[in-house]
């Protein structure tokens, strides 16, 4: 049993994890404290262009935020996953119109090999909540 930790006047109860859209393998993500940490989100259709995936990705990354109860502008961490890193300029031109100007987030992106060579791209997030 993990204890409740006291910091100062303040305690922080570590064992809290709440998980949402848990499934056999993973969560789609989970929550704990004040933050929330998104499994990588890729499209539902395979079939589309790198701008259209990425499209989608980013809607899906709005709608978990939202049901954890924070939004974009609160991103803290952005990994994204290409297996092309000939798809970077088109990836960045749906990004820079989806990400706020004045609340980018720590950002990697790295080219990698995804679970279907159908995906163009991959995207995982660490955000605050409140």
């Amino acid at each position: 049993m993990v204890p409740a930790v006291s910091i100062g006047f303040r305690t922080k109860d570590f064992r809290m994890i709440k998980r949402l859209i848990p499934g056999k393998r993973l969560s789609q993500a989970a929550i704990h404290g004040n933050t929330v940490y998104l499994a990588g989100q890729v499209p539902d259709d395979y079939t589309g262009t790198i701008e259209a995936q990425t499209t989608q990705v980013l809607a899906k990354i709005d709608a978990l935020l939202k049901e954890a109860g924070t939004d974009k502008t609160k991103m803290l961490s952005v990994t994204v996953w290409l297996p092309s890193m000939g798809d970077f300029a088109k990836f960045n031109t749906v990004w820079d119109a989806w990400v706020p100007a004045d609340n980018t987030p720590a950002r990697a992106c790295v080219e990698a090999r995804l679970a279907d060579p159908s995906i163009k791209v991959e995207i995982a997030v660490i955000a605050a909540i409140g």
